[in-house]
């Protein structure tokens, strides 16, 4: 099946990036103390970049002749980003730090997704992948500033 190692991980980033979308969203929805004001409209701005990236991953694998995940149970089944209950109790700092986290997972899967899709030369697939790991390792060390701290990006 051609582009078959290509369409795992584009499957696996629509279970992830659906799974992101709903952290962020977390983060937004029990975000309290410093920098509230600042941070609490940023992070609409970063679910949409993750809802854009999700839109322009499960095209690309319907245009593989793919299927992507496409309900609540297969992304719960399939996401490698841990699921946890909603709480008033976390800091600002630890929220931002689960984001680091989980966008640190999302830039190691976009990376596996350069290799194999070089590997079964889908360059087009491997440009959307190289484009959306540049904005992760952006987001990484935007989230890392705030949390005054280094980006650590192993490029």
């Amino acid at each position: 099946m051609k582009y078959q190692k290509t369409k795992e991980v584009l499957n696996q980033l629509v279970a992830d990036l659906s799974q992101m979308a709903m952290v962020i969203h977390q983060t937004h929805w029990y975000m309290r103390g410093t920098n509230f004001l600042k941070l609490h409209p940023l992070m609409d701005e970063f679910m949409d970049e993750i809802n854009a990236q999700l839109d322009v991953i499960s095209e690309r694998l319907i245009t593989l002749d793919g299927e992507p995940f496409s309900t609540l149970r297969e992304m719960a089944d399939h996401t490698g980003i841990k699921d946890e209950k909603g709480t008033f109790g976390k800091g600002t700092p630890e929220r931002l730090a689960t984001l680091v986290k989980d966008y640190r997972y999302l830039e190691e899967l976009y990376q596996k997704g350069i290799e194999v899709s070089d590997e079964e030369k889908d360059y087009s697939t491997q440009d959307i992948f190289i484009g959306f790991k540049t904005e992760i390792e952006k987001k990484i060390w935007m989230i890392q500033a705030e949390l005054n701290e280094a980006p650590e990006i192993d490029a």
